[in-house]
């Protein structure tokens, strides 16, 4: 990317920021959202581009050539040989977690499987150990930092999950931890059944009685480990039904490493989204196809478990809503990189590099109840910008693990420059 010339920024103090002379800029521009079938690959791109951002949002796009004069009062960011995207939408993370699991790490690159991992008390249980040590502030300290990890590769806007606290404390604290840290909380109540419960039964029964009031205030939504050795689909129906009378939107982990009713029931429930889908087979594709339920691929995470990829390519065109994310977690999927993921869509996903960017923008936000403010470059929605150093948009995929995220701006303010 020779090419590329640093981005020149000077001090913002004015409410006008012009983002000028880009190479390109790339938006999806759907028909409608959710994106699916072709509206996927719907992406507009403007060569020598310039965007202009009042009060917080996207005032102006357009071509330099037709850029009219501006007041003295505008402030001007140099964006020759750079190109701007939206803000990235990160919609499955974990970021709510002490310790790691480089341990486990070393164990599973020796053959140990992830099942099996989880089985012996390791997995999600050793995270639960570490983060119930944490205090609340030390929490809040960790989520931040991930959030900095996030914002550096261009992810503007975040969900972030509770879920390794599995008690009333830890998991209020942890959604407290995500708001606090400019994300939207996402209570996992129902992530693994903590050791000193006598059975997952006993153990929602406990969560929806004395964790629920507290969350609902705290969260958007609520989520569900719905696979063997954690939670089955009558299990996961109990837990998202008291969720949902509580007022929170619904999300389900399904079909990661088995079939277990996990699309059929997001569908049932109007779920916003089922997540991971690596073992999705054809008549849940097609189910999910003719549903408004959003399909959450997380390539990392199954590169990261050698596990099968989700079908990504046969889910697109069957016409399902898809989305991208990153499953930042300690033990299965530990990256924050969005383009890393929309790397991975399109050498693994088979999809293309605009499937790719609508899917982890504007579908991204979907899931997260902000399609229609969130994930374009469009007059009068936030000025969320990310500007690549390359000369082309789709480096974003094509630059394999490469440091192409220049600058972020978040609401027409600069707060990430490399």
């Amino acid at each position: 990317m020779g090419s590329a010339r640093p981005v020149a920024l000077r001090t913002l103090v004015q409410e006008r920021l012009l983002v000028r002379d880009l190479a390109q800029l790339a938006t999806p521009r759907p028909a409608a959202v959710p994106a699916r079938g072709n509206d996927l690959r719907a992406v507009e791109v403007i060569e020598d581009a310039y965007v202009l951002c009042s009060g917080g949002a996207v005032e102006a796009v357009g071509r330099m050539r037709d850029l009219v004069p501006l007041d003295d009062d505008v402030e001007e960011l140099d964006g020759r040989g750079s190109c701007a995207i939206p803000g990235l939408v990160d919609c499955h993370t974990h970021p709510a977690f002490g310790g790691d699991r480089v341990d486990e790490f070393s164990l599973r690159a020796a053959g140990a499987t992830y099942e099996e991992l989880h089985a012996a008390g390791g997995g999600i249980l050793s995270t639960v150990a570490a983060t119930q040590r944490l205090g609340e502030e030390e929490l809040i300290v960790r989520v931040e930092r991930h959030a900095g990890w996030m914002l550096r590769h261009g992810t503007t806007t975040w969900e972030g999950k509770s879920g390794y606290g599995l008690d009333r404390d830890t998991e209020l604290a942890s959604l407290r931890a995500v708001r606090a840290a400019g994300g939207s909380p996402t209570w996992l109540g129902a992530h693994a059944v903590p050791p000193e419960q006598a059975d997952a039964d006993e153990y929602l029964e406990w969560a929806i009685a004395h964790v629920l009031p507290g969350a609902a205030e705290l969260a958007d939504a609520a989520d569900v480990f719905l696979e063997r050795g954690a939670f089955d689909a009558a299990q996961a129906r109990r837990y998202l039904e008291a969720c949902r009378g509580a007022g929170l939107a619904l999300r389900i982990h399904g079909d990661q490493f088995t079939e277990g009713g996990a699309v059929p029931l997001a569908i049932e429930l109007g779920a916003r989204s089922v997540d991971h889908l690596e073992a999705t087979g054809e008549r849940g594709g097609a189910a999910l196809a003719r549903s408004g339920v959003v399909g959450v691929l997380l390539p990392a995470s199954a590169l990261f478990l050698d596990r099968p990829q989700p079908p990504a390519r046969a889910l697109a065109d069957a016409g399902a809503v898809i989305a991208l994310a990153t499953d930042f977690n300690p033990g299965s999927a530990f990256t924050t990189s969005l383009p890393l993921v929309c790397s991975l869509a399109c050498t693994q996903l088979h999809l293309g590099p605009a499937e790719a960017l609508t899917a982890m923008t504007v579908n991204a936000a979907f899931v997260l109840g902000r399609g229609d403010r969130v994930g374009r470059i469009v007059p009068g929605l936030p000025a969320d910008l990310v500007l690549l150093d390359a000369p082309d948009w789709r480096y974003l995929g094509y630059h394999l693990g490469g440091d192409v995220v220049a600058a972020v701006i978040k609401a027409g303010r600069p707060v990430f420059r490399r």
